[in-house]
């Protein structure tokens, strides 16, 4: 069984957070950068049959998380810890930055980033005859890790004030990057589709230019999970940061509109506004579509019907067997639901609330549904999760 960084790395806060060893979980993360695996110039290994390929930079996410879970449980702030990675993964921030956005447009490419079933193409290959692709979900992943450096930064400036500058640093980062997917630059188009309500991989092909691939799948969920929710203290407590935030929101207002500003106070970064939210909301929480008795679905049921074709390649709905042998002939991204992403996308929700409060609501299911707010969206979610381990009429699981 495929053991990629992103089942893997929650799988070690799962560790933590169950109260079986928060010290072993610790250890694991600080291995994954250690100086024995992560390459000089800043590359973290995938899995141990091929070190070069490449999965979603989750990591920041994972420590900040053990991190935050140790505080609370214990009373210990292992700032070591958190610094110690923090330095690691600067090197590897910079590799992805230098390495799959080398044209600097902020959009990113990545490879497989463990979602390679959805794509008409091996993602992890080269693409022939100059094609490129441009990934929504590689894109996504990067803003999330802003964001998670940031907080890092953020908590480390509490004690050290020199980590001001480093969370503005990502701060800005994550609103060129917020941008460009949503926005688009003068060169590549917007991630973002507006007529479909989702977000596409984008393939460029010389002489017909980009084309948008419209396959409604995990790939453009991914952009929910770079949220991040800024309380009013931070400001108060960290003025180097407050000043250089708000600097550079007067100098760069057209990155200003990724903020959304509460009444209350917070401040929260995030890709998705009320509107895009919606829109997304439609097609998650719809039970034709993305939205499975179990959980989110990994590949749109719409496929079923329509499998989506370009360039004599096809993906269709295959939450079974699936009947092409790209990686190995398995459906895992063809359909059937993933806990890892549905996991970050309850949390995703979950922040979303703290944002928006009662006031959003959507349908939940999108078709006749009752209207719930994103705390009673994520909690469904979780529900339906955790039926399939709960026992059924028959008395079976």
């Amino acid at each position: 069984m495929r053991q990629h960084a992103l089942s893997s790395i929650i799988a070690i806060v799962c560790v933590a957070l169950a109260h079986v060893d928060v010290e072993l979980a610790k250890a694991q993360l600080k291995l994954m950068v250690k100086e024995w695996y992560q390459h000089p110039n800043g590359q973290i290994p995938a899995y141990e049959w091929n070190f070069s390929d490449l999965n979603p930079p989750v990591h920041a996410w994972a420590t900040f998380q053990i991190y935050k879970h140790e505080a609370r449980t214990t009373g210990k702030r292992d700032r070591v810890f958190l610094e110690r990675i923090f330095h690691k993964l600067l090197m590897n921030f910079a590799w992805w930055v230098n390495r799959k956005d080398s044209d600097g447009h902020n959009i990113f490419e990545g490879g497989f980033l463990g979602l390679d079933n959805i794509s008409l193409f091996d993602r992890s290959e080269q693409l022939p005859d100059g094609a490129r692709l441009q990934q929504a979900d590689a894109t996504a992943w990067m803003a999330m890790f802003c964001l998670d450096l940031m907080r890092i930064a953020l908590e480390l400036a509490y004690e050290n004030s020199a980590y001001e500058d480093m969370a503005s640093k990502f701060f800005e980062h994550f609103l060129y990057i917020a941008h460009a997917i949503n926005n688009g630059t003068q060169e590549v188009p917007p991630l973002w589709d507006e007529t479909d309500g989702w977000y596409h991989d984008l393939l460029f092909t010389p002489g017909r230019g980009w084309q948008p691939l419209h396959v409604a799948s995990l790939v453009g969920l991914i952009p929910m999970f770079a949220v991040h929710v800024l309380e009013p203290e931070v400001f108060e407590k960290l003025p180097n940061f407050s000043r250089r935030f708000f600097w550079f929101l007067e100098r760069r207002p057209d990155l200003a509109v990724n903020l959304i500003r509460s009444e209350n106070g917070r401040t929260t970064l995030s890709l998705l506004n009320r509107h895009r939210l919606s829109r997304v909301l439609e097609r998650l929480l719809d039970e034709d579509r993305m939205l499975s008795p179990y959980g989110p679905r990994s590949l749109s049921r719409e496929h079923k019907k329509k499998p989506y074709t370009y360039g004599g390649m096809t993906v269709g709905y295959e939450p079974a067997e699936a009947v092409s042998r790209i990686k190995g002939g398995n459906s895992n991204w063809r359909g059937p639901v993933w806990f890892p992403t549905s996991y970050l996308i309850i949390r995703a929700l979950q922040r979303l609330q703290r944002c928006f409060g009662d006031e959003f609501t959507a349908a939940c299911p999108t078709n006749g549904g009752p209207q719930m707010t994103l705390a009673e969206i994520s909690r469904d979610l979780t529900r339906r999760m955790v039926s399939i381990f709960e026992r059924g009429a028959d008395g079976k699981r």
